[in-house]
């Protein structure tokens, strides 16, 4: 099988990486809390070896979304432990810097400029992010704003995916928007930047269903990508599609 990422939709990613299927903060559900799928439920996923969950806000952890996959391993902030062992395997708890081996891939977590608590566990819980390491590097930022590390984050950095919307007009601090995801690319230099966390959820009251507007967000990004980075790659993956990076 070729290495791939497929875009799930909002920050849940399969990164199909030397054999190896791991899945980023999994929301599966057609709704979770205020927020409502665009478009339909994703299919099946085929085998996931490892989850990866950046921080406990109910849009990144949704313990409904855990259940279907069964007993494997994940990882997880400092603090979240408790809420994935009910429904997951092997559950290691990371924070910033340190490294981990998740279903045979190491795994290292990053700092992430996000409040991620889940309350009433946690009122102000810890965000990571994520570089998988294997014959390629794939940098996965969670919800993030932009930090000091970025720059010089991971060496040869081959794939970065960075978050560029959310639900409605605009996205506060602890976010980037499509502009400060360029400029997070600028200071990562990877090959290929996939932007994501767009065009899967919007709020009950706010649905527009336009593919045009859902989309603007990440053309947005690839336009500013190509202004202040314009060596980086950028594909634009719907929500479902799947690229293979041997294609690139």
């Amino acid at each position: 099988m070729a290495d791939s990422i497929t875009y799930v939709g909002h920050a849940t990613v399969l990164v199909d990486l030397d054999g190896v299927r791991l899945l980023t903060d999994p929301l599966l559900r057609a709704g979770v809390a205020h927020l409502r799928r665009t478009g339909p439920v994703p299919g099946e996923l085929g085998r996931v070896d490892g989850v990866l969950v950046s921080h406990g806000h109910f849009d990144h952890l949704d313990p409904l979304s855990l259940r279907p996959l069964g007993r494997i391993p994940a990882l997880c902030p400092r603090g979240l432990g408790s809420l994935l062992r009910r429904r997951l395997g092997e559950v290691i708890e990371v924070a910033p810097g340190e490294e981990a081996v998740l279903a045979g891939l190491p795994v290292r977590a990053t700092p992430a400029a996000h409040r991620g608590g889940r309350p009433p566990l946690l009122a102000r819980g810890s965000s990571v992010g994520y570089v998988i390491r294997g014959s390629r590097s794939v940098y996965f930022a969670g919800d993030t704003d932009l930090f000091d590390e970025l720059e010089g984050l991971e060496d040869d950095l081959d794939v970065a995916l960075l978050p560029v919307a959310g639900w409605g007009p605009k996205v506060g601090a602890g976010h980037l928007d499509p502009e400060r995801a360029a400029e997070a690319v600028r200071r990562l230099r990877p090959a290929l930047a996939i932007p994501i966390h767009w065009g899967t959820f919007e709020r009950l009251h706010r649905r527009t269903r336009d593919p045009a507007a859902l989309r603007a967000p990440a053309e947005d990004f690839a336009r500013a990508v190509a202004d202040v980075a314009p060596a980086v790659q950028v594909r634009i993956l719907a929500p479902g599609e799947r690229l293979e990076l041997s294609a690139l």
